[in-house]
């Protein structure tokens, strides 16, 4: 339990801090480079999923969040009862950045509309504005920075549909709670991979009998204790 509790409140923390670092000290669409022309923090908002991509409408908001905070709440569950029941270390902690992530984008879409103005390509953001924030209980932004547009350039014209097009790799700009939740499943799929394959070792190949094998049947004798070193002897016989 005290593993999956920091390891929340360390990507919380990474998370909002960052999160209200940008929205108050830059403008809307602003950028500044960290890795040269390949990596940048770059505030944007989106209202919608992870990594921009968006949900529509008002009323899609809105749904959106609410669906979060129960994903949430049964993730959550999850993550107990697997403490519970000894599971094993790398399934917790998978599931405890997921439950982060998910946790860290809840906090913008819930409160953010709250508690901040509206950042402009002009107006830097304000913490509790005196006329209120910019959107009501549920219907905030979520935060992104990271952009990493490690290769771009134009698509070969035979590829079907988007030939020719301009193209980024990764276009999509995310923060530390979709990084966290992009780990977790990653990691996740990877430990029930592991797990179906060492379970596998221990089934018989197909096609082969069990009990042709020495190494996969016993002689009754043997398991009672009673193999070739130590035989039963014949009934009647002397002891």
């Amino acid at each position: 339990m005290k593993r999956a509790l920091a390891i929340i409140l360390l990507v919380l923390l990474a998370d909002q801090a960052l999160k209200v670092w940008v929205k108050l000290n830059f403008f809307y669409d602003s950028a500044i480079p960290i890795l040269g022309d390949k990596g940048y923090l770059h505030f944007i908002e989106n209202r919608g999923m992870a990594f921009g991509m968006e949900f529509g409408g008002e009323w899609g908001k809105l749904l959106l969040t609410l669906f979060r905070i129960v994903a949430v709440s049964g993730i959550g569950y999850s993550l107990y009862r697997m403490i519970q029941r000894g599971a094993s270390t790398g399934l917790i902690v998978s599931v405890s950045l997921i439950l982060a992530g998910a946790l860290g984008n809840i906090i913008d879409s819930t409160f953010y509309g709250m508690i901040f103005s509206t950042s402009t390509p002009f107006e830097k953001a304000v913490l509790f504005p005196p006329d209120g924030g910019y959107a009501p209980l549920l219907h905030g932004a979520v935060v992104d920075m990271f952009y990493f547009p490690l290769w771009q350039g134009r698509l070969p014209e035979w590829l079907p549909f988007w030939g020719g097009d301009h193209f980024v790799f990764f276009r999509p700009v995310f923060n530390v709670a979709d990084a966290a939740i992009t780990i977790g499943v990653a990691m996740f799929i990877l430990v029930q991979r592991t797990r179906s394959t060492h379970a596998g070792d221990h089934l018989a190949p197909a096609g082969v009998d069990p009990t042709s094998d020495p190494s996969m049947s016993k002689d009754p004798g043997t398991v009672l204790g009673a193999g070739v070193d130590n035989p039963i002897p014949p009934e009647g016989s002397p002891t």
